[in-house]
């Protein structure tokens, strides 16, 4: 009898249904397919949704949901062990995209994702948050085609698929995608609006990157470097100016480094809050204290195992 229903009736009722339920309904036949097709297309409710860690998804998964939930706007795919760069082509559809998760993403190369991401029908997403954490396959190249002939003076506009036409990316996380590179981030980190940046684990990262980061983005408030073990306090003294907003700073393991750094960052990031200088053997118990009384306002101080003690200074 159902199937004598208009497509317009049977889509009303399997609206009702949960999610699990349209998913067996549109087993039935090809009327109750197209019907169950329709229903998932028409919710308007869902804006959220996090599939991370759902390892056995492939990129078949991504392109059904990219057909069905063209209102999305938060997106988890962290740990999608078998996404692939067929699947990030599906990311174009959702234009309604505010945050994407990619952590640990192993298969994505970059280049289509910077295509997809940067260039859709010539108008990029709405994206505020990034996350493509330990992302080892990403090449050095990831977010770009076009060229930049100067390290110093990177090429302000991009000629081909950019991430740098996300102008409104206020969060990204680089965590651990270690075959970026000093010229990769100095010509795609130029986002004058990003406020949160992590670029933890990154081992070859040295202060002519820091320096050209800190030239990109201006705004930042908060920002990881942990176990960037090339960064020097040569390099920190001609970034720490460009950061006078920034509010929580992660140095730990930065093995390089030592007081003449927490001096360029006393200096010029009044607005600090919070700061971890862990396992910094360059940095000794004396400087710690001294950078405490010099900005009483920064609440805590993670300093374990500076100078060979175990301690942690708060406020």
């Amino acid at each position: 009898m159902a199937e004598s229903l208009p497509l317009e009736m049977l889509t009303y009722i399997l609206s009702f249904l949960p999610l699990s339920d349209q998913k067996e309904a549109s087993l039935v036949s090809r009327a109750w397919y197209c019907a169950a097709q329709n229903a998932l297309r028409e919710q308007p409710g869902l804006t959220s949704l996090d599939l991370s860690g759902c390892s056995e998804l492939t990129d078949g998964a991504l392109l059904a949901v990219s057909r069905g939930l063209r209102h999305l706007r938060h997106l988890g795919l962290g740990k999608l062990q078998r996404l692939t760069d067929v699947g990030c082509t599906a990311l174009g559809a959702l234009r309604e995209l505010q945050s994407l998760n990619m952590a640990e993403c192993c298969l994505v190369s970059g280049r289509e994702l910077a295509q997809t991401l940067g260039s859709v029908h010539g108008s990029p997403p709405h994206l505020t948050s990034l996350s493509l954490a330990y992302c080892s396959s990403l090449k050095s190249h990831l977010e770009l085609e076009h060229r930049a002939s100067d390290l110093k003076d990177p090429c302000p506009e991009p000629q081909g698929p950019s991430l740098l036409m996300l102008q409104a990316l206020q969060e990204l996380d680089l965590t651990a995608c270690s075959k970026l590179t000093d010229a990769s981030l100095a010509k795609v980190l130029q986002f004058p609006q990003l406020r949160q940046l992590s670029l933890s684990l990154l081992p070859a990262l040295t202060d002519m990157g820091l320096v050209a980061v800190a030239r990109g983005c201006p705004s930042l408030e908060r920002l990881a470097l942990s176990h960037c073990s090339h960064l020097s306090d040569e390099g920190w003294a001609q970034a720490a100016s460009s950061w006078p907003r920034l509010q929580h700073l992660n140095l730990s393991s930065c093995s390089q480094l030592t007081e003449q750094t927490l001096d360029a960052i006393r200096q010029a990031c009044r607005q600090l809050r919070v700061l971890d200088v862990a396992m910094c053997p360059g940095i000794n118990m004396a400087a710690v204290r001294h950078f405490q009384a010099q900005l009483p306002q920064v609440s805590c101080i993670q300093s374990r195992f500076v100078g060979g003690a175990d301690l942690t200074l708060t406020l």
